[in-house]
């Protein structure tokens, strides 16, 4: 725990200095770049729930059936196969 306390304390001093030594920027940032890190995050989360959209509806209808849990298997005959 005092190996966790000191770790932590020189993390915080070594952030500490590191904001009140800042130099001045002479760069320049556009003010669309906020918006569009903003779409990028957006864009990110609504691709992911939608590769997830079976289990958030199973998660607001409480019941989960079957079907939505397993993913559709093709059956084991073969089209190709002779009847005989």
């Amino acid at each position: 725990m005092k190996r966790l306390l000191s770790i932590s304390l020189v993390i915080f001093t070594t952030l500490c200095l590191v904001v009140a030594t800042e130099r001045q920027a002479w760069g320049y940032v556009d003010p669309g770049t906020g918006l569009l890190a903003l779409q990028s995050i957006t864009s990110v989360m609504a691709a992911f729930g939608y590769l997830l959209r079976r289990r958030i509806k199973a998660l607001f209808k409480g019941k989960t059936t079957k079907e939505q849990a397993a993913l559709p298997v093709e059956s084991k005959e073969s089209k190709f196969t002779n009847p005989a």
